[in-house]
């Protein structure tokens, strides 16, 4: 992906921020940095602020979805030990937590954890304009926005910041879409290969302001039970009535990021708060899954309906039509092995196993 070129800036050194990069930082402080630029006219930028905000941005894709930054990174460590300190919740949107910090910065052990962000990346950022391990050397060289670097340090006691390159202000903002996605195209393809067996990492880095509706999918299952099949909650055994009950992602949606008809089944509203994120035991519900799954299918195909649902079980690899007229012995195992490693993995990030 590259940026976009200017007529009166040189960009080459702001497409190589990323190059060399073996730690999530500099993805989110460019990000951060974008973000509070873009709300305000002020050039002048708090290193804090922008810890504060790369906290923030980073806390989703670590506590929500268990994503591993690497061994190297401590920017997860740091994340994981303010969740802890604070209690934030962990699907906290960012402003919530920009909020909670600031007003805890009086906390030394807040204070701590922060510092270290501020130690090695607002320097390291700007090697591709100034070409120094030396920070007080490469501080002074940004004061003169050598190569026009994209801001200046000063660091004055404890009052540390950034004053923003005049000369990009204009680019910045007309270019914010596109800047802010590079970053976290770059950063997609870092944590892939840290998380080669993780599905959807690109929908696992910024928090949704809302999720999918599952309209589609409770048609569905509406349509199933009006078509005669009596259908029992795989975890409680109550009957669930057309209308009357929750979608469950039987893995959870926190891992796969998907609302695949396949994995969704109707269950008990009673069961939502003590499952939530965590993993069905597969030995005890895998079996009543697909057993549900398949009657279901059958049930909806030989009444020769073709709700848009039906679409979603082609990713398995078979038409609605195979999977029907499978046996239940070999549907099983066709969910044995698709969902199997899906757990192993989901387990191996840190989710915990539930049973009713």
């Amino acid at each position: 992906m590259q940026i976009p070129e200017s007529d009166i800036l040189t960009t080459n050194r702001l497409g190589r921020i990323f190059s060399n990069t073996v730690a999530t930082y500099k993805f989110f402080w460019f990000v951060s940095i974008m973000q509070i630029h873009a709300k305000n006219d002020n050039p002048r930028i708090s290193v804090w602020d922008i810890v504060i905000r790369m906290v923030a941005n980073a806390w989703y894709p670590i506590h929500y979805f268990r994503l591993s930054f690497g061994k190297s990174d401590s920017l997860f460590d740091i994340v994981m030990e303010l969740q802890r300190i604070t209690q934030i919740p962990i699907d906290a949107n960012a402003e919530t937590i920009i909020a909670s910090l600031t007003e805890r910065m009086n906390d030394r052990q807040i204070k701590k954890l922060l510092n270290t962000l501020t130690l090695n990346v607002p320097y390291r950022f700007l090697r591709p304009w100034i070409d120094t391990s030396d920070d007080k050397l490469l501080m002074a060289r940004s004061q003169t926005l050598e190569n026009g670097c994209l801001y200046s340090l000063y660091k004055e006691g404890s009052d540390f910041y950034i004053i923003m390159n005049a000369a990009w202000d204009t680019y910045l903002h007309a270019h914010y879409n596109i800047l802010v996605d590079f970053a976290y195209w770059n950063l997609t393809l870092f944590l892939q290969t840290r998380n080669p067996n993780v599905p959807a990492i690109p929908n696992k880095l910024i928090r949704p302001d809302v999720r999918n509706s599952l309209t589609k999918q409770h048609n569905y299952w509406d349509m199933v039970m009006k078509l005669g099949m009596q259908i029992n909650c795989i975890y409680t055994d109550n009957p669930i009535h057309p209308g009357d009950y929750a979608l469950d992602h039987f893995i959870p949606w926190s891992f796969v990021s998907h609302d695949l008809i396949w994995n969704l089944i109707p269950s008990d509203g009673s069961i939502n708060s003590s499952k939530n994120n965590k993993l069905p035991d597969l030995d005890v519900y895998l079996p009543k899954l697909a057993k549900l799954q398949h009657k279901a299918l059958q049930v909806v195909v030989n009444a020769n309906k073709k709700p848009t649902s039906l679409e979603d079980f082609v990713s398995l690899g078979y038409t609605p039509r195979e999977l029907a007229d499978m046996d239940s012995e070999h549907f099983l195992e066709l969910y044995e092995r698709t969902f199997n490693p899906i757990s192993q993995i989901a387990l191996n990030m840190g989710f915990e196993t539930w049973k009713y």
